[in-house]
């Protein structure tokens, strides 16, 4: 991909961008290390204690609350990383300094990575973990009326194919759903044309190596459940307020823009925020660029604003 494409506060840090090696075992097992190695040191913000929770399941939990005795709204948010690496810890000036804005408790899970668990694990961890919110709403005067589900990439996906277990399930249903460029169709992955347009940090060489580790030999087939693959879902009436966040010139642009409009066109408020020239997770490329405040203060104002009951 040509690098003018990519808006110009943008481009030094993708262009430094390193490919990451998950073609091979010993390529991820690196990257998990490094990425572990990696995780900035980020000072809470202000009244927001982070700790460590764990269902009864054992799925770990990184729990972030802001100070004061009062009931809050909550948001599950999950992590992303391909389905293959990543944790909860590498969102914690994100999910730090939201808790702290909009006032509400945050939880992310530490799910299960593949391909040494496939699909359902990590659903199945994010399941665990809503029900853990859920579960101990009293205890930390959490509205459970008031809770959204979030994440981005792999975890934006996991996040969509929750909210639609959850909605088939009945029972307590998250008010929103708020998605940073989502991973949600794994037949984008065999999309060929797609390998020699090469897009930036994540391109679908890479998309393909993510999908097979989740689903294996079911990718692409009709076996495929829209728990794993929410672009799947035919009927998406009933679902909660979704705001989507993507950058135009990303691999993931054309399966969320249609996510987008088969939710509108179902009656579901939808809010789809478009950024031009931006590659894939660009918010946490170039965090100090004015396009990523900008995004991530719409991004919260809308979340904000879909909490209030």
């Amino acid at each position: 991909m040509d690098i003018n494409l990519i808006h110009p506060e943008l481009r030094k840090a993708t262009a430094s961008f390193p490919k990451l090696p998950f073609t091979s075992g010993f390529g991820r097992a690196v990257t998990r290390a490094l990425l572990q190695l990696m995780l900035p040191k980020v000072k809470s913000s202000t009244g927001v204690t982070i700790e460590s929770a764990k269902t009864p399941g054992g799925v770990k939990l990184r729990v972030y609350t802001p100070a004061g005795n009062k009931t809050r709204p909550a948001m599950l948010y999950i992590h992303g990383g391909g389905m293959m690496v990543g944790s909860p810890a590498m969102d914690d000036a994100l999910l730090s300094t939201t808790a702290s804005e909009l006032d509400i408790v945050i939880a992310s899970p530490d799910y299960k990575l593949a391909p040494e668990n496939p699909y359902p694990a990590a659903v199945d961890d994010c399941h665990s973990a809503w029900t853990w919110l859920l579960e101990n709403a009293a205890a930390r005067q959490i509205d459970r009326q008031r809770m959204a589900v979030g994440g981005e990439s792999a975890g934006g996906g996991l996040a969509a194919g929750l909210v639609l277990r959850l909605h088939d399930e009945g029972g307590v249903q998250p008010l929103a759903q708020w998605l940073f460029c989502p991973m949600l169709d794994d037949r984008t992955a065999l999309n060929r044309s797609l390998d020699a347009v090469d897009h930036f940090v994540w391109n679908n060489k890479m998309n393909l190596v993510g999908w097979k580790s989740y689903l294996g030999n079911k990718l692409g087939t009709d076996e495929v459940s829209d728990y794993a693959a929410p672009a799947r879902r035919s009927v998406f009436h009933g679902l909660p307020k979704t705001w989507i966040g993507v950058g135009d010139v990303e691999l993931f642009f054309e399966e969320d823009k249609a996510y987008a409009d088969k939710l509108s066109s179902a009656g579901v408020a939808c809010k789809l925020e478009i950024v031009h020239g931006a590659p894939h997770a660009f918010e946490g490329l170039a965090p100090d660029s004015q396009l990523a405040k900008d995004y991530l203060a719409s991004a919260k104002s809308w979340l904000r604003t879909a909490l209030v009951a």
